[in-house]
């Protein structure tokens, strides 16, 4: 059933980007004002349409209170595709979210050119310190724009129960900027695995923690309490992946 269910939404999804990406691409950059995002909006819950009904996949929230009324930058926990989409309904109504991604990406056909045409935050990776830089000039502006930001400290997807060294982009954002950081943990791993066709139905489940103000604090500090609150309520969330976690209760 899980490979009946993978092969209609993948039929499903190509479909859908086919018909709903040129709006983004084409119309959003001729059009005044936010409709880039308006299309790229429409594009996505169409998607999570099927994923919630071909797949069975659905999330369930707790800590939205945690989210600002303002912009700000989100550090989560990477496992899947499935965030990048569903984490965006995780902001106020009528507010839009950039990711913060490589530049390679942009390439892509259909998705990569409806990022683009959303002015996501794309940065040469092989840059070194020039990248955070462009970290800054473009998040900066976008910020002020009223966009959050998302950022994947880890760099990368990973498995469940694993965790990657937290980079310093998103730190390093919020300090030069001088704006709040909300850490948010997910177990979206568990039903729909890194680079796997098949996916499991299932509720994802997605926490939002305490944010807090970065003004004044260094990237090492940011990094380490969003890493810190992250890595534990990964540890409620999936204890099974976690052998410390299952040992000590």
């Amino acid at each position: 059933m899980n490979a009946i269910r993978s092969t209609l939404f993948m039929a499903y999804a190509i479909l859908w980007s086919v018909l709903s990406a040129p709006l983004v691409v084409i119309a959003g950059p001729l059009l005044p004002g936010n409709w880039a995002y308006r299309f790229g909006k429409l594009w996505r819950l169409g998607t999570q349409f099927g994923v919630e009904n071909i797949l069975g996949i659905r999330p369930k929230v707790i800590g939205r209170e945690n989210m600002p009324k303002e912009a700000c930058v989100i550090l989560s926990k990477h496992q899947s595709a499935w965030e990048t989409m569903t984490l965006q309904d995780c902001v106020p109504d009528g507010a839009y979210c950039v990711f913060v991604l490589k530049k390679e990406l942009l390439k892509v056909p259909f998705i990569g050119w409806g990022l683009a045409a959303m002015k996501m935050i794309s940065i040469d990776r092989a840059a070194g310190k020039d990248a955070l830089d462009q970290v800054v000039s473009q998040g900066r502006e976008r910020l002020k724009q009223g966009f959050y930001v998302i950022l994947f400290p880890e760099g990368t997807r990973v498995a469940p129960g694993q965790t990657k060294r937290y980079k310093p982009g998103g730190a390093y954002l919020a300090t030069h900027v001088g704006c709040k950081v909300v850490p948010i943990a997910h177990d979206a791993g568990e039903l729909w695995p890194r680079q796997a066709f098949l996916k499991k139905p299932g509720t994802v489940t997605i926490s939002i923690g305490p944010a807090f103000d970065a003004t004044g604090m260094s990237e090492i500090e940011v990094n380490k309490k969003a890493e810190e609150w992250i890595e534990t309520e990964m540890r409620r969330l999936s204890p099974h992946r976690y052998p410390d976690a299952v040992s000590s209760t």
